[in-house]
């Protein structure tokens, strides 16, 4: 069955109520416990992150093997923290390797099963006016930053700490299978900065985490409370939640935006290839299965969709590693759930051309009347010269018990993989230093 039309508008008011409320609440100076909702779409007061910031605005932390990442940061009331000005320095770089002039949020697409709701949570919700105070238990070992949230004032809601992700690399220098050669192991630790942000009944954790071999990964997570009008799913659009069937939770997407402004080797223009590796059966005389890999150069506005064996790559056009390879990074997508409601949610990743006012995947603002308002509609085949990388990872939340109460986060993001940014690993220990290319046997 479907939601009926009065019950629609009470969660519609009800949603509306609780925004009224928060924002009632922070005027006053209160910190909000309750949910945020919708707000006036006015145009973000924060200002754009200085040339060069200072150090209020930005962040320094090496990490392990002696890797240094670098970056500033500004927030607004749509997408909240946006990191600019990205740079990796690995031990042996006789200076900082420029990789992001910005990277941030840009859209959460939330709809509903029984399409009686679909909300936008970067410029419809404006998840970024509701930044959560966070103590400090919930960022060990690390520094909480205070942020100037507009109309809000100060909340000392950015966590910058270091985390540790489990094995850097491991290897047993023996030609024998004994394990009593000599054994080359390192533990890693990333650079953690993240926020939390509300969004109604639910809440966001956005995490950037920087690894000491170049890696950079992103991650929303989606935790807080299943929304309480959103309890009258039919059996093929809802889960019962609690003793019996009756309550039964709606289910819905989270489809995440990011947009990635690559500035690799200090340079906007970039070139973005896609790969794509065909497996051939062996032949009736048997043998083994071949595999070709073709690389293709996108030299236009791009739609792509993920395949098995398929991936791309941007590619710096102004430096190279001390082996002559130009620097780039792999996009890679963790686990998705595609939702095919709208068109811009139809694909994985887009390649458009710059412009400034293509801030927002989906409902933009900031552009003329009558500018077209999501990716789809920009990606139309102008010749790529400053590209820019937007990235989308869905997922359907078809509820379950153990949803409540509070919720247990579910995460979905991406990570962005070095490729030839550096000659050798820059966590190489350096006995080994001098295995550059064909290593020796036994090695």
């Amino acid at each position: 069955m479907h939601v009926s039309h009065g019950n629609r508008l009470s969660r519609a008011r009800a949603r509306v109520g609780a925004a009224l409320a928060v924002t009632a609440l922070l005027c006053a100076g209160i910190a909000a416990a309750g949910p945020a909702g919708a707000a006036p779409k006015a145009a973000p007061k924060a200002p754009a992150a200085p040339a060069d910031c200072s150090a209020a605005y930005k962040i320094e932390q090496t990490v392990d093997g002696g890797t240094t990442w670098r970056m500033c940061w500004h927030y607004n009331t749509y997408s909240g923290l946006i990191l600019d000005k990205v740079s990796y320095q690995p031990k042996g770089e006789a200076k900082p390797i420029p990789v992001l002039t910005t990277a941030r949020l840009a859209q959460i697409h939330v709809p509903y099963d029984d399409g009686q709701a679909e909300f936008d949570d970067i410029t419809g919700v404006e998840i970024g006016r509701y930044l959560q105070q966070l103590k400090t238990s919930e960022c060990p070992g690390g520094t909480i930053k205070t942020v100037k949230v507009p109309d809000r004032g100060n909340v000392p809601g950015l966590c910058v700490t270091t985390r540790a992700r489990g094995h850097a690399y491991r290897l047993n220098n023996d030609e024998s299978t004994s394990g009593n050669g000599k054994v080359y192991t390192a533990q890693g630790k990333d650079l953690l900065v993240y926020t939390v942000n509300k969004a109604s009944w639910y809440e966001y954790i956005t995490e950037w985490r920087f690894s000491s071999d170049g890696t950079i990964t992103s991650n929303v997570g989606a935790t807080g409370s299943l929304s309480p009008y959103d309890f009258d799913g039919g059996d093929n659009r809802g889960w019962p939640i609690g003793k019996g069937d009756q309550a039964k939770a709606e289910s819905h997407s989270h489809n995440v935006f990011w947009r990635l402004n690559f500035g690799l080797d200090g340079s906007p223009k970039a070139k973005v290839e896609q790969y794509d590796s065909k497996v051939t059966p062996p032949g009736t005389g048997g043998g083994s299965p071949t595999t070709k890999t073709t690389r293709t150069p996108v030299t236009k506005e791009l739609m792509g969709d993920r395949k098995d064996m398929r991936w791309w790559r941007v590619v710096s056009t102004a430096g190279k590693n001390k082996d002559g390879h130009p620097r780039s990074y792999e996009i890679v997508p963790g686990a998705s759930q595609k939702h095919a409601g709208r068109p811009y949610t139809k694909h994985d990743v887009y390649f458009t051309q710059y412009k400034k006012c293509e801030q927002y995947a989906s409902h933009n603002i900031g552009c003329p009347d009558g500018y077209p308002k999501s990716v789809d509609q920009w990606s139309n085949g102008e010749t790529l010269k400053h590209p820019i990388s937007w990235v989308n990872i869905g997922y359907h939340h078809i509820a379950r018990d153990e949803d409540q109460q509070p919720m247990p986060v579910h995460w979905q993001g991406f990570s962005l993989a070095p490729r030839d940014v550096t000659a050798m690993s820059p966590l190489t220990p350096g006995d080994l230093a001098g295995q550059n290319g064909r290593p020796p046997n036994g090695s």
